[in-house]
This record gives structure tokens, C-alpha cells and sequence, in this order.
């Protein structure tokens, strides 16, 4: 295994100008190469790979377009970019690599790929064979040192709390490609370790929203002005609890970093937690509560017609995604190998609310609202829990419950193996991913 990994940075954002501007003043340092995959001529069946490196020289810039792989970008960037990170890592003159992503691709999706989908040929971009590399990630090559989301303070709560498709903006991934801008946007926003705001909101209330909303999303990120901020400054900034493309699990603190909790020109978290059952059939008529006024909500459910499955709900603007989270922990029993592998936080998380009947079962909700009253939310959500008369019929009458959650999503991708369940650039573990 490789004990050197080439620092990477990951730049985001939804305007490929703001991403450009961002990435580019990281290419001032000697060593660094900046990889950018363009989508813009998907229609002709390509990705177009740019790498720019600093040298002593100056920056000298190599253009090459990649052929769809199975006309299927996330295998493109797949069998292109990972082995292309594990080739720079291994040269002595490369000591940082920035990707510059198009803002249809998710940070989040390829930090899983790093570390998650192996590297099944060792071949190198001037087509030589390098050393073995069986049972490599790229992970073990490069390791994230921040992930930077370049955000037009302007236009990007409209974005965020609308119903748009990235199809409808001319960003979208594929001709199947039915994430909102909203998702997208949301989603860039939680994986960012800093943030660099361009432009300005229209007015004072419009930018007390916007803080507000940054405050409650990602609590503790470094800010900074685009072309007025360095990079670095902000990389640098970085505390100890950045998640540096660390991948969230479902059953992680919901609320971490610490996020204000009053309410601020109507933007405020809302937290919503249960010890009894959702009623599937009711609660897929209470998500609309989530649909509107709502900048973003998360957490894990506990639906009464699938008892030994955690559920993960999170929703932005008008999109939802709901998807299995694994098992409770009370269904393993005393199967010491299967308790082994869970995390001990989450074990330790769940000793502290355990019941006797029923576990670590439960409900956990959070809610970012800039528009929907908290009370209307909670009340909705309330009345979706199980009646006292429902929950004392017991596990057997739950399962015959009607549940519209119960179709499993399919991923699009028929080429893809078991190591490649997580999409590059949406997830795959839905069971509905809709607009509402």
C-alpha cells in the first residue's frame, strides 16, 4: 500500500465560471496539476479531460476527449479519473491535484468513489503497466485535503429552494438526469469543508436569509470572497472536524457542528423526533410539508410496514430521495460478527435511548425551513405516527400495512458491478427520487 498520498482538492459549485475562477488561483503553487472534466459535449458521445500544471515554466495545459464508456458518464469518469488520480499521485513532481468539477457532478459521489471502487487495471496514460494494484482505490493514493463550493450568493437560495431540474438549466448529467437544481445545490452545500461567496443578494434581508441558511447547513465552514479570498486561506482555516470527503453514514448526529437553533428572518431548524412508528400510507401524504417552504430536511425513519429496516429521508427544494439505511440494530440479536462492524458511535448512540420492546428504533428529523411554520411541519408529522390503538396491534398487523415507499429504485446503469453501487453523480440507493 501506497504511504505517500498526493493532497487533492475538490472545487464545486453550479456555475462553471464561479468553479473556473475558484480552482484557478490553486494553480500559483509549483507541483499542482488541475483536472477538469467537461460534460458539455455528452450529446456527442464525449467528455472532454483538461489537465493544467503548474511548472517552472509556467502552466502548461493537455486537452484529450474520452469516449462515453457504455454511453454512461459515471462509468466514463470511472474508468478515466480514478486511475488517472493514482498516475499523478505516483509522479515525484506532482505534490497537489485539484479536480475542477461541472456542477453535474457531486462531491460527495466521487469521495465515495475514492475510496470504495477498486482499481482493476493498472494501466497508465501512456498506455505502460505500472506495479500491481490489486484490491487498490484511488483512495490509497490521494487523499481529500478540502472540498471548496464556489456559491453566487445572489441566485443561490432561489436555487436551492426551487423546483427547477438541472435539464432545465442545461446541467444535467445524462438524458435521464431527473435530479432538481435544488438537490444538487443542497447537496454540493453539506459536502463543502469552506465556501467562497460571489456577487450579492438583492437586498439586506435577502443576505440575512442567505447567512442564516449557510450558518444552519454547514456550521463551522470557513468563508470567503472570490477573487478576494485565496484558497488556501481557506484550506488552511480548515478545523479538525472538516469532513475532508469523509462520507456521512445515516446514523451520524443529525445536528453536528453545533448549528444555531433560534430562528433568523424565518430560516430556522426544525427537530422532530419519535419513540413509536410512522403509518406509511399517512406519511407519504405529510411529506408535502417537506416539499414547500423548506430549504433541505434528513433523518432516519422507522416505518411501521418495514420494522427491521432503518429508512433515510432527505429532501431539497422541490426533490426527495428516500432510501434504505440498513438494518436496526436490534435485529442482529447476539450475532457477535455482525455487531463487530458497527461503528461505535452508533452503538453508543443507540445504548443511550435503547427500549425494551423495541430498540433502537425510532425517528429522527431534521428540518431547515425558511418559509414553512415549525409547527405546521411538526403537526403534520405527528398526526403520520402510528394511534396509540396501531401501535398495540403489534409488528405482525404493521407489516400488512399499505406502503408506498416500498419500490425499490433501479439503477440506470446496467453495466455496473457490486463496487460501483454509489452513481458518480446521483445516488442509487433510492426508492423514490421525485420533484414534487
Amino acid at each position: 500500500m501506497n504511504t505517500r498520498r498526493t493532497p487533492l482538492v475538490l472545487v464545486s459549485g453550479l456555475d462553471r465560471h464561479l468553479i473556473a475562477q475558484a480552482a484557478a488561483p490553486l494553480l500559483d503553487r509549483p507541483g499542482t496539476v488541475v483536472v477538469h472534466h467537461g460534460v458539455r459535449a455528452l450529446g456527442q458521445g464525449v467528455v472532454v479531460r483538461t489537465l493544467r500544471e503548474q511548472r517552472d515554466t509556467g502552466v502548461v495545459e493537455s486537452t484529450a476527449a474520452i469516449e462515453l464508456a457504455h454511453g454512461c458518464l459515471s462509468c466514463t469518469l470511472r474508468l478515466d479519473l480514478l486511475p488517472l488520480l493514482r498516475t499523478l499521485a505516483r509522479r515525484d513532481d506532482v505534490h497537489r491535484i485539484v479536480l475542477q468539477l461541472d456542477p453535474a457532478l457531486e462531491p460527495e459521489h466521487l469521495c465515495w468513489a475514492f475510496e470504495e471502487v477498486l482499481l482493476d487495471e493498472d494501466t497508465e496514460l501512456d498506455g505502460s503497466t505500472g506495479p500491481d494494484a490489486d484490491g487498490e482505490t484511488a483512495g490509497d493514493w490521494v487523499e481529500v485535503a478540502g472540498v471548496l463550493v464556489a456559491v453566487d450568493a445572489g441566485s443561490w437560495l432561489d436555487a436551492a429552494t426551487g423546483e427547477e431540474t438541472m435539464d432545465d438549466r442545461g446541467l444535467a448529467a445524462t438524458v435521464d438526469d431527473e435530479r432538481t437544481l435544488a438537490q444538487v445545490a443542497v447537496g454540493q452545500l453539506t459536502a463543502a469543508d469552506a465556501v467562497l461567496l460571489a456577487g450579492a443578494p438583492d437586498d439586506g434581508w435577502a443576505a440575512v436569509r442567505l447567512t442564516a441558511v449557510l450558518d444552519r447547513l454547514v456550521p463551522g465552514a470557513p468563508r470567503g470572497r472570490l477573487g478576494s479570498t485565496h484558497p488556501d486561506e481557506l484550506l488552511t482555516a480548515l478545523p479538525v472536524t472538516a469532513k475532508r470527503g469523509r462520507m456521512p453514514t445515516p446514523h451520524d448526529a443529525l445536528l453536528a457542528g453545533q448549528p444555531p437553533l433560534d430562528a433568523v428572518a424565518d430560516v430556522q431548524l426544525v427537530r422532530f423526533s419519535a419513540t413509536r412508528p410512522f403509518s406509511p400510507e399517512r406519511l407519504h401524504e405529510a411529506i408535502d410539508v417537506l416539499m414547500t417552504g423548506v430549504v433541505c430536511s434528513r433523518g432516519r425513519l422507522w416505518l411501521a410496514s418495514q420494522p427491521d429496516r432503518a429508512i433515510w429521508l432527505e429532501s431539497a427544494g422541490g426533490g426527495l430521495r428516500i432510501g434504505d439505511a440498513g438494518p436496526w440494530l436490534a435485529t442482529l440479536g447476539d450475532d457477535a460478527e455482525l455487531w463487530s462492524q458497527v461503528d461505535p458511535a452508533r452503538s453508543a448512540a443507540a445504548a443511550l435511548r435503547w427500549d425494551p420492546l423495541h430498540g433502537d428504533r425510532d425517528v429522527e428529523l431534521v428540518v431547515l425551513t425558511h418559509g414553512q411554520p415549525a409547527e405546521l411541519i411538526t403537526a403534520a408529522l405527528t398526526a403520520a405516527l402510528l394511534t396509540d390503538e396501531e401501535l398495540a396491534a403489534g409488528e405482525e398487523s404493521w407489516r400488512t400495512s399499505i406502503d408506498p415507499f416500498s419500490a425499490w429504485h433501479e439503477d440506470p446503469c446496467e453495466a455496473a458491478g457490486p463496487a460501483d453501487a454509489a452513481d458518480l453523480h446521483t445516488s442509487t440507493t433510492d426508492r423514490e427520487d421525485h420533484s414534487r
